[in-house]
């Protein structure tokens, strides 16, 4: 076990069902990221998917997982860093993705889910496993104190379908906070004109910047005089949370028209 790779191990059965149950896996194909001892794979596997492809980056576990799995012809192990791993290339149609994520990393693997070139993408659903405060700032509805960059980012191509609170006492070695899984659904059609999702991330990294001042001087960092006023609901006085996610969106079309 890796303190580096923030490996904490779900040991809870009940839990284990409980996120294995959110979904009919049956003949599905999975994606499973970080899969560590298999606790999670086992259950799945229980459910006779269709094919089940594992990620594992840390090398003591992956050598576990070949030998575990290796009369099984359904499950495919990649020996990877899930960040630096071309998803998109082994995401088959109507493909269900899981993942206990490392707290250290869980933010970045959402992104690279929400960079995905192919949109909607052959993913029908995602459940994925956040430290608490991470997953309440991810689902954040405006207005909420949770409400943020994420939630901006999330909100644009991912609906949320429910969530389950999961307790510190569920795994091994035991982490100082709770957990939570949330269900997420790629949205089929989004109706604002974005072009490329890392200019939203530009734009709310802007104007979240300086997230207790006023958007005035930061906003024209990205759009010029006559571009701000042709935003009416844009209003200037207001810090970055007191924004809607419309907004976010309609600041990133027009920096896209720059």
């Amino acid at each position: 076990m890796k303190k580096s790779l923030g490996q904490n191990f779900l040991i809870d059965q009940n839990v284990i069902k409980k996120i294995v149950n959110l979904i009919d896996i049956k003949k599905k194909n999975i994606i499973e990221i970080g899969p560590g001892r298999g606790a999670i794979t086992d259950e799945i596997i229980k459910k006779k998917p269709n094919s089940l492809l594992l990620i594992e980056k840390d090398d003591k576990l992956f050598y576990e997982l070949q030998q575990k799995f290796k009369k099984n012809k359904k499950v495919k192990i990649f020996h990877a860093d899930i960040l630096k791993f071309d998803l998109e290339k082994i995401i088959k149609k109507d493909s269900i993705i899981f993942g206990n994520l490392p707290y250290n990393i869980s933010s970045q693997i959402l992104v690279k889910i929400l960079r995905l070139k192919k949109w909607p993408p052959n993913l029908n659903d995602i459940i994925f496993m956040f430290q608490k405060e991470l997953a309440e700032k991810i689902i954040a509805i405006y207005p909420s104190p949770y409400y943020g960059r994420i939630s901006i980012l999330s909100n644009y191509r991912l609906n949320l379908v429910k969530k389950v609170l999961v307790s510190s006492n569920c795994f091994y070695p035991k982490p100082k906070v709770n957990s939570m899984v949330i269900h997420l659904k790629p949205k089929k059609e989004i109706f604002c004109k974005i072009k490329e999702i890392t200019n939203l991330e530009k734009v709310t990294n802007t104007l979240f910047s300086n997230k207790r001042k006023m958007i005035n001087k930061s906003i024209r960092k990205i759009l010029s005089q006559k571009k701000i006023q042709s935003l009416p609901d844009l209003k200037l006085h207001l810090r970055p949370t007191n924004l809607k996610p419309e907004i976010y969106y309609k600041i990133t079309e027009l920096f896209e028209k720059i």
